[in-house]
């Protein structure tokens, strides 16, 4: 019994040698004994990575790292060796039976159910997972975060599907125990494999602070008009309050301005505000709907100064009215010409 014992003992280092120099991943095939079968699976939780608030309107790089927590939660023996070779077989087995936690060709896939945030990458992939292991480097997705989404929690589901180990089977002719040590003749192992599917629950935060949308625009000018006036109301959406807000224009041909600045002061979350531009118009000027940029410059609650996003007023131009001066004339001139007609006719008369 002892030597059998020993006997087992040298196959099963021997073994181990040769069974962890197998790392890459095998294919599906049938045969040999098996004389195990073990029971737990991969487990893969998401966690951000870096930061995870961002501002309204930005497109930005969310890292997410994935970790494995499976294990093996149980076994149970199939099948008991009964001679050395059957022994060194169920050792080298159970070696192999220990990897079904980790997860192999790992795709995870980043989605969203709010219109607010869209995901722009596609699916990112990782070779595998060991049980205890966490990404080398983080997985990275691009999301573009709404114009005006609300501040708050959003969140977003990572979809992973994966492969894992589910079963091992063994098989050798012989064990040739001529030589230093005793080794499994024409040695192979069989791999039965499952697929999994996870959805990971992960969450960003949409920071508060201000925003705007103009609720009110108006602006019909004639071209060549100067100082026409243009109203805008705007009104504060956001979050949070500003101070010392002004709101400016980006002109461009056929505008000019020297009055193209607007006051707005404090503008309290859900509170509006109408100001007035002044504008010249180029005489060329091509009638038809133009829009001008606008923006407002104000200090948020932690006094950092911030410009909005561009929004954009509607102006109309129509053409030119003509002047009355030309056919006053013209009637003035008919008049003196009639008047000294008659004068004349009257004189030839006398």
């Amino acid at each position: 019994m002892r030597i059998k014992l020993a006997l087992f003992c040298l196959c099963f280092a021997t073994l181990i040698a040769s069974v962890q120099a197998q790392n890459t991943y095998i294919p599906y095939e049938l045969g040999g004994d098996n004389y195990y079968t073990m029971y737990g699976s991969p487990s893969i939780s998401a966690a951000v990575s870096g930061t995870d608030e961002f501002e309204r309107g930005d497109t930005v790089t969310l890292y997410v790292d994935l970790t494995n927590y499976g294990r093996i939660i149980g076994f149970k023996e199939d099948l008991t060796p009964q001679n050395p070779k059957e022994f060194a077989l169920a050792s080298a087995e159970l070696q192999e039976e220990y990897k079904k936690p980790t997860a192999l060709g790992v795709t995870a896939s980043l989605h969203s159910n709010n219109t607010q945030i869209d995901v722009k990458s596609g699916d990112q992939v990782v070779q595998s997972l060991k049980s205890g292991d966490k990404t080398s480097s983080p997985l990275k997705f691009t999301i573009k975060i709404g114009e005006h989404a609300p501040a708050g929690r959003y969140p977003l589901n990572l979809y992973l599907t994966y492969d894992y180990q589910d079963n091992v089977r063994v098989y050798a002719s012989e064990l040739v125990t001529s030589g230093s040590s005793p080794t499994l003749a024409n040695f192979r192992e069989s791999y039965v494999y499952q697929k999994a599917n996870q959805t990971v629950p992960i969450f960003i935060i949409v920071k508060k602070q201000a925003d705007f949308e103009i609720m009110n625009a108006s602006g019909i000018v004639s071209a060549g008009a100067k100082k026409a006036s243009i109203q805008a109301s705007y009104r504060n959406i956001g979050d949070e309050p500003i101070k010392d807000a002004v709101a400016r224009l980006s002109i461009f041909k056929p505008f000019s301005s020297t009055d193209d600045q607007a006051f707005i002061g404090t503008l309290q979350p859900g509170e509006e505000r109408t100001v007035v531009f002044r504008i010249d118009v180029d005489s060329d000027a091509t009638p038809k709907d133009y829009g001008i940029n606008s923006e407002i410059k104000y200090t948020d609650i932690n006094g950092d100064t911030v410009i909005s996003e561009s929004m954009k007023i509607p102006v109309t131009v129509k053409a030119a009215s003509g002047s009355l001066l030309l056919p006053a004339i013209v009637v003035l001139v008919i008049i003196v010409a009639a008047g000294g007609y008659m004068y004349r006719k009257k004189q030839k008369k006398a």
